[in-house]
């Protein structure tokens, strides 16, 4: 068996809690959004080899759903699994080379999570390695919006790919879409091992489709929603939560959570779905201050709750929650964003 001549190893955290999302997108046309990046990661690694007639010049492996095949990096169709085809495709790759690209994460499917804009960060952070010059954050960012808005014509917002490229904790600013400033909030350690302590990521156990429920969100609003009071609200409410974490005040975070997500059940009847509100439900009845449903919302996908601090409370929250049937993903706060080597 041949040996790589070169390892390359890429990883793009994943986001939750985004505060003011849906003011991310070309209906809003301006926006502001608060979220923070958080591992599990999506691992991408690339091996590269030297040509050899009669062998495929790229073969990808999807390890999760342990799925194999190859592709022509200068013919690509987007047929077989079209995001990562696509992002693929966003990088002019070496003639002169072969390789093999291996794509995990351990954050379930539709999670709601912002893992579509990791894997394609990912990937065209890693690719980029084989090319001259190098892309900053935010061009790798916009590179990866575009694959899904551009390339696969999806309704996507600009959050997570700028999420997972800079990691940390942001509030963005979205001045005309899809243009956007990224402000890093810094914050002391106690202020952020104390956020990290009391946040919890519960998965409802249905993945969810985040375009098509962007498309009902458009039918229901039309397609300039930019001065919709919902909107105006969601745009202040990520000023307050990036207010309220400069301050330490997890009351006040909690609470402008809570608003959040009543902000989209107004926005449309199947963004907050049943089980989610059964899972908030168990959530308060262990104090949690907040509880945000993540991303575009819809029949799948993931709460971000806020614990009271009480760590044995959260524990039994948990349990709680693991016997209803739903599933706590262990999060951690990732710091950096993309990590190329």
């Amino acid at each position: 068996m041949q040996n790589p001549i070169r390892t390359i190893n890429a990883v793009a955290p994943t986001r939750v809690c985004d505060i003011g999302g849906w003011t991310d997108t070309w209906f809003a046309k301006y926006g502001s959004i608060f979220n923070i990046a958080v591992y599990p990661y999506v691992e991408v690694q690339i091996k590269c080899y030297r040509t050899k007639e009669g062998s495929p010049q790229l073969k990808v492996n999807l390890e999760n759903f342990g799925d194999s095949y190859s592709l022509e990096p200068h013919s690509i169709k987007y047929e077989r699994n079209p995001l990562i085809e696509a992002a693929i495709d966003s990088i002019n790759l070496p003639e002169d080379l072969s390789f093999e690209i291996n794509i995990y994460s351990s954050m379930p499917p539709g999670a709601s999570t912002g893992t579509s804009g990791a894997i394609s960060v990912a990937l065209i952070g890693g690719l980029d390695a084989l090319t001259d010059g190098h892309l900053a954050a935010s061009e790798v960012a916009r590179l990866a919006h575009e694959v899904e808005t551009v390339k696969l014509g999806q309704q996507s917002g600009i959050q997570d790919q700028l999420a997972s490229a800079y990691g940390g904790i942001n509030f963005i600013e979205m001045r005309q879409y899809p243009f956007a400033a990224v402000s890093p909030i810094t914050v002391p350690n106690s202020i952020w091992w104390e956020l990290e302590r009391r946040l919890l990521l519960i998965y409802i156990g249905a993945p969810h489709n985040s375009s098509r429920v962007h498309q009902k969100v458009i039918e229901r609003l039309g397609e300039d929603a930019s001065e919709n009071e919902l909107f105006n609200r969601l745009r202040a409410l990520a000023a307050d939560a990036k207010n309220s974490i400069y301050a330490g005040d997890f009351t006040r975070f909690g609470r402008v959570m809570d608003e959040n997500t009543e902000v989209q059940r107004q926005l449309h009847k199947d963004l907050v779905c049943g089980p989610f509100e059964d899972a908030i439900s168990i959530c308060k009845s262990y104090g949690a201050m907040g509880c945000k449903v993540n991303g575009a919302g819809g029949d799948g996908g993931t709460i971000t709750a806020l614990t009271d601090g009480d760590m044995a409370k959260k524990r039994q929250l948990i349990k709680t929650l693991t016997e209803s049937g739903y599933e706590v993903i262990p999060i951690y706060l990732a710091r950096q964003g993309l990590r190329v080597w």
